[in-house]
């Protein structure tokens, strides 16, 4: 496919006409449709294959780039999950995080990484034009990244101007209808929540939020929330504890808007669930326990369990980590 250039006396009036429609999606189709509608919008304007855009982390030295969430446009639904797997080593991304507000152009299948190259070939990457942004309230940096393929050509200088300056408008947008959800200023506390619809897919997506969910069930990528959680969306309003964190979901039409809150092991716990807790975790066992406090075993294994639930632990070894690392003189005191 080949791409037509617009004619110059027509670009504005197609420009204005575009933010338009922006705005007008913003209003009507809500959050969930929103960046995809207004991309394909934009699509009439300035022609493209395919298109990805969502919240990835910041540029470190120690730890790689990592999408949180992300939508796409005629890329495959496995998209993310392969870009997560290289990008420690796409170096096209590690410019565009390098230079926020900026937009960044690229071409051909040459990265020093053959594995980034293969990841471009498999989904016809070959001409690329990204912009991202710094999202101080996410703890994260938004993108947007448009693409054409091998057989078609290059985003031109004016192309690229567009493009930044329907960027501006997308995402002050965007930000304008999670902040609604969430109400929310932009603050720090953005950092500790999410927006999900229904199947489980993120709209939005705080920093420590994200750190909170992979840090108590490994293995979690971004993009879609776990099993674990997204089988309690239609349960919301309601409550889930990770750890001493708890996670609580609260419903907002067509979404769910989860926000961390973190407890104290006494608001978590009943005086004397801590006592037992503290000494399980020291080594006694059920019945020296009971014979301690003067309960019955039963009631020690009952307390027990509720303490494992309330702190999100499996094991004796996480009862007794969670206890060391919330311990306070007063604590110590009571333990012996």
């Amino acid at each position: 496919m080949q791409y037509g250039t617009n004619k110059p006396m027509g670009v504005l009036d197609e420009f204005n006409r575009c933010v338009l429609q922006l705005g007008r999606l913003a209003r009507e189709r809500g959050a969930s449709q929103f960046m995809t509608q207004g991309l394909q919008s934009f699509r009439e304007l300035v022609p493209f294959a395919s298109a990805w855009w969502g919240e990835m982390s910041p540029l470190h030295d120690s730890t790689p780039p990592q999408n949180w969430m992300h939508g796409r446009i005629d890329l495959a639904d496995s998209f993310a999950t392969q870009w997560n797997a290289i990008a420690g080593s796409d170096s096209f991304c590690h410019r565009t995080l390098a230079q926020p507000g900026e937009i960044v152009r690229d071409h051909g299948f040459d990265d020093p990484c053959d594995e980034v190259n293969a990841f471009a070939r498999r989904h016809d990457l070959f001409y690329l034009m990204c912009i991202t942004f710094e999202l101080p309230e996410s703890g994260l940096m938004f993108f947007v990244c448009l693409y054409r393929g091998v057989n078609d050509r290059a985003f031109d200088d004016d192309e690229a101007s567009l493009f930044s300056a329907f960027c501006d408008h997308l995402l002050q947008l965007w930000r304008f209808q999670v902040q609604d959800m969430i109400r929310s200023d932009t603050g720090d506390s953005a950092k500790d929540i999410g927006v999900a619809r229904l199947d489980g897919s993120l709209l939005y997506v705080g920093a420590r939020l994200c750190a909170t969910i992979q840090r108590h069930l490994p293995g979690w990528n971004g993009s879609m929330l776990p099993e674990h959680l997204a089988a309690h969306l239609l349960k919301a309003p309601c409550a889930i504890r990770l750890g001493r964190t708890a996670l609580t979901l609260t419903p907002n039409g067509e979404h769910v808007i989860l926000s961390l809150k973190t407890t104290s092991l006494h608001s978590a716990l009943a005086p004397r669930e801590m006592t037992a807790a503290m000494l399980f975790a020291d080594g006694h066992s059920y019945k020296e326990i009971a014979k301690i406090l003067a309960l019955s075993p039963a009631t020690v294994r009952t307390y027990l369990r509720n303490c494992y639930l309330q702190l999100g632990v499996k094991s004796k070894v996480e009862l007794g980590s969670v206890l060391r690392t919330s311990s306070t003189p007063a604590d110590a005191t009571r333990r012996h």
